[in-house]
């Protein structure tokens, strides 16, 4: 057995292995351990449905999403405490891969299905098309995936972060082992919990800090628009801690181009154009806008066509891990019974769902999607077999092609860029479908559910290899873990599916006579305004795809990850830049014991149990305030106190309070002894 670090795991649980050396799991792969069981199959289904109902309301009444990963997590635990045999670890890891099925199938619903009420088709869909749509998507992200479990799970072990999943089985571990590295995270929790509630809660302070607010900056802001933002929060910087300084750099990197060069070019050169220039609408002119405008009409576009050619790149890197497991899965369909009995058996813990059965099963999916859009969403228009095969082509390729990105952005950030690949899928969907002779509103439906299956599909892809990652360092089976993300699907899609038209007929997304406040529903919104574009032959805007693309192109031939560089153009910079202080903070954490690796490693993971603390009290803080906003909004009642230390006061104030956070972690992390 492998020498366990402070936090439980083994000590090489986060280190690149050494030429020769092998990961051994905490629960080993001979071990006999519960872990399909009636216990953990009910609690999951039952939190399956109780999140995705919860996400799903919160998301479009409040635009606020929550992750559920990690609350999951911490109920299992607790849950699992209560019965007269308390439940194993790897009971736990399946109630969270069943349960954290939620918030995937939320991602994939809200950010596209909503569209389809918006642009009017209330008549035209129902409740079958839009479970059908999360169904086949979430089937569909799960066995593109499998093939790739073993290089982004095992063979790049200790190469890529995965925060999120880093988190998520600090708090399993630390449920399950107790002691001394319980107390620590749980501490955590409650501090990042309590700083960032107060924050987000009651206002406190500023939820981010920005030179926007700082006089002296004035003629940056106003002038040149350039604007340095960063997010104040706990779990936010704690991601940054796990992520580490290498990603952290590439990923701030790409925010500063973003937000310090790109947008005051932009902004220089628009100060001489006197019309509107598209994709910007009406008559907006970009003397006019404000560095976040420049960002959201141009430079984000700019961002999704460097995500988007980073991941062909990256496709293309793995197209022989890929080739090589479906090729191996077509000779298992034909091979011989005597060669089977010839194979040495798999280890229970590198065991996925075998490749004939992902082979017929996605066989059987491209069957099913085509009579899903034949005879449920093209029935009575021209040429419903031809565009029917056009759909099912559209939704196969871009979901095998995106999933690599999706599972390469959430190992390397914990962040799934689905909103910008479901845009470049809705954009190509909609030419082609015109193309082929299918426009007006069974068109605009068409391919909003296609949308609807790639989003679903890609959220997917993303969350499992979270979950197979938890599962590598814990010891789950891989296959128990993606059957077991198949079964949170299907309750995860009923639920919302039904919670996304009670809203529709309740509260609408439009105004309307009948619901004079409708709910905001952006993602969908954003999404609904493409389609109208490109329905309206309006385009869309290429020459800032291919400026990402170049992009793109130039960070892999300089051995830059293009991916992380493009994720930091896309995502705001007031995200990015606590992702690089929390990095900063772990590489000096690291390096405060000088030449004594083994005390440096022991207050990394000190640190890491800290940071995870952080992203979990984070979470269960984001869980609760969506639903006491949600209170206030709907009673219109005051639940919180509310600081509304918005102003220039509460700006220092939230940098501040950052900044005594970072000494924090610095000062705890060192705290850790070296193992003996």
């Amino acid at each position: 057995m492998e020498h366990h670090g402070k936090s439980g795991l083994p000590a090489n649980a986060y280190t690149e292995l050494k030429p020769g050396e092998g990961y051994v799991p905490i629960v080993p792969a001979d071990a006999v351990v519960p872990e399909v069981t009636v216990r953990s199959v009910i609690i999951g289904i039952l939190m399956s449905i109780l999140f995705s109902g919860a996400a799903a309301f919160l998301g479009l009444k409040i635009a606020q999403v929550f992750e559920a990963a990690i609350p999951i997590a911490i109920l299992a635990v607790g849950l699992g405490s209560i019965f007269p045999r308390k439940s194993t670890i790897l009971e736990n890891v399946i109630i969270q891969s069943i349960g954290a099925a939620s918030g995937l199938v939320v991602a994939g619903a809200i950010f596209t299905l909503p569209a389809l009420f918006i642009l009017g088709l209330d008549e035209q869909v129902n409740l079958f098309q839009l479970f059908m749509a999360a169904v086949l998507g979430g089937a569909l992200g799960v066995f593109f995936l499998v093939p790739l479990r073993r290089y982004f799970v095992a063979d790049m072990h200790g190469k890529l972060p995965f925060p999120e999943a880093t988190a998520t089985t600090e708090v399993l571990v630390a449920g399950a082992k107790g002691g001394a590295q319980a107390k620590v995270l749980a501490v955590a929790a409650v501090i990042g919990g309590a700083y960032d509630f107060l924050s987000i809660g009651m206002h406190a302070w500023a939820e981010e800090f920005t030179t926007g607010m700082v006089q002296i900056f004035s003629p940056l802001t106003d002038k040149v628009k350039a604007v340095f933002s960063i997010n104040t929060g706990a779990a936010v910087m704690g991601l940054g801690y796990i992520i580490g300084l290498r990603y952290a750099m590439i990923i701030a990197c790409g925010s500063f181009l973003s937000w310090l060069v790109l947008i005051p070019l932009i902004n220089h050169f628009g100060g001489f154009i006197s019309v509107a220039v598209p994709p910007a609408e009406g008559e907006s002119l970009i003397a006019s806008m404000t560095a976040t405008q420049i960002f959201s009409t141009y430079v984000r576009y700019i961002g999704i066509g460097a995500i988007f050619t980073a991941g062909l790149i990256g496709i293309a890197k793995s197209s022989p891990i890929i080739a090589q497991a479906f090729t191996k899965g077509f000779k298992e369909i034909f091979a011989s019974r005597k060669k089977h009995e010839d194979e040495t058996v798999v280890e229970r813990t590198q065991r996925d769902i075998r490749m004939p059965i992902v082979i017929v099963g996605l066989l059987l999916l491209a069957v099913a999607t085509w009579v899903f859009f034949r005879y449920s969403v093209l029935d009575g228009q021209a040429n419903p077999v031809k565009i029917g095969f056009i759909a099912l082509a559209v939704v196969f390729v871009i979901s095998f092609l995106f999933t690599t990105v999706a599972a390469r952005a959430i190992a390397i950030v914990g962040i799934n860029p689905i909103s910008g690949m479901t845009l470049v899928t809705l954009i190509l969907t909609c030419l082609i479908l015109v193309a082929a002779g299918l426009g007006g509103p069974k068109g605009m439906m068409a391919a909003l559910l296609v949308g609807g299956v790639v989003c679903t599909a890609l959220a997917m892809s993303g969350g499992l290899i979270t979950d197979l990652k938890i599962g590598y360092w814990i010891g789950a089976t891989p296959a128990r873990q993606q059957w077991s993300k198949m079964l949170g699907t299907v309750f995860a899609a009923v639920t919302v599916t039904t919670v996304i038209i009670l809203l529709n007929k309740v509260y609408g997304f439009v105004p309307s006579e009948l619901h004079t406040k409708p709910l905001p529903a952006p993602q969908a919104n954003a999404m609904a305004a493409v389609i109208k574009g490109i329905m309206a032959a309006k385009g869309a805007p290429w020459m800032l795809y291919g400026v990402g693309a170049v992009i793109a192109v130039l960070m892999e031939l300089l051995g830059i990850a293009p991916l992380a560089f493009a994720l930091g153009m896309y995502i705001p910079l007031s995200l990015n830049t606590p992702i690089l202080v929390g990095a900063l903070v772990s590489h000096y954490v690291q390096r405060s014991a000088g030449k004594d690796e083994a005390l440096g490693n022991a207050r990394r993971e000190r640190g890491t149990l800290i940071a995870s603390g952080f992203i979990a009290g984070g979470a269960l803080m984001g869980v609760l305030s969506a639903v006491i906003k949600y209170f206030e909004s709907e009673y219109s009642i005051n639940i919180l106190h509310d600081f509304a230390n918005d102003g220039a006061f509460g700006n220092w104030l939230g940098l501040c309070m950052l900044a005594i956070l970072c000494i924090y972690v610095y000062i705890d992390a060192r705290r850790a002894k070296k193992p003996e």
